[in-house]
């Protein structure tokens, strides 16, 4: 579960989150949408303890993000917009690599289900990830998330860039990974996958949480006329 509570931070005086107060089931997946400088990035950094908030709370299974940072960390699955991998070595190989760093041993057969289950396909487990498109690179880091057995995955404008397929088999794994409870952030721009993935959306706008609704109250369309008057207003 992710609890925050009340939480600003600022940046040279200026307020970029500003008394969000946001909880995330076991199982389930919130969308934040909200143009550049609303804050979403920011949310996530203090969800990591990258970033540490001016004021109020914020709880990751009963855990502090601040005072137990590596604790909070193992239990936590990030996968940014552009995820970094090492380009000479294959998707196996870096997922094998990223999983001795966090200290877990698998086997290769183990590591080969955990690309196969993100959707990587066979014939690119042993390419090097220079040659691979953004999708592909994506599959990866959520496997190395996944093989983590993380309990909460935050994602940030994961389905940038993304072709329609990559974008729909990404959409595919997070509801798999919401049905074995994990508890899901995904900040985003995009209104129609925000709707289709989450339970519930969050619109973010100068830091502000401006409205929050259940995804299955309102259609594709009425979400999008939706945002569209808050930005504009």
């Amino acid at each position: 579960m992710i609890e925050i509570s009340q939480v600003s931070k600022s940046f040279k005086g200026q307020k970029v989150v500003n008394n969000l107060t946001l909880t995330v089931n076991e199982g389930e997946i919130v969308g934040l949408l909200g143009a550049n400088g609303a804050g979403k990035s920011t949310t996530l950094n203090m969800v990591l303890g990258f970033l540490t908030p001016d004021a109020g709370n914020i709880s990751i299974n009963g855990l502090d993000p601040q005072r137990q940072t590596q604790e909070v960390r193992k239990q936590i699955g990030y996968i940014p917009e552009n995820v970094n991998l090492y380009p000479y070595l294959s998707g196996l190989e870096n997922l094998d690599y990223f999983c001795s760093l966090a200290n877990i041993a698998y086997t290769k057969n183990q590591l080969t289900d955990f690309l196969l289950q993100c959707g990587l396909q066979e014939n690119a487990w042993h390419k090097r990830v220079g040659t691979y498109s953004k999708g592909m690179r994506q599959k990866v880091g959520i496997a190395i998330a996944y093989a983590k057995k993380a309990k909460v995955f935050l994602l940030d404008e994961p389905a940038s860039g993304l072709d329609p397929l990559a974008s729909n088999e990404l959409s595919d794994l997070l509801k798999k990974l919401s049905g074995e409870g994990a508890s899901i952030i995904m900040a985003s721009h995009d209104i129609f996958r925000v709707k289709e993935v989450c339970h519930r959306i969050g619109i973010l706008k100068s830091g502000n949480l401006v409205k929050e609704l259940r995804s299955k109250d309102v259609s594709a369309n009425e979400l999008e006329q939706v945002y569209l008057a808050y930005m504009k207003n």
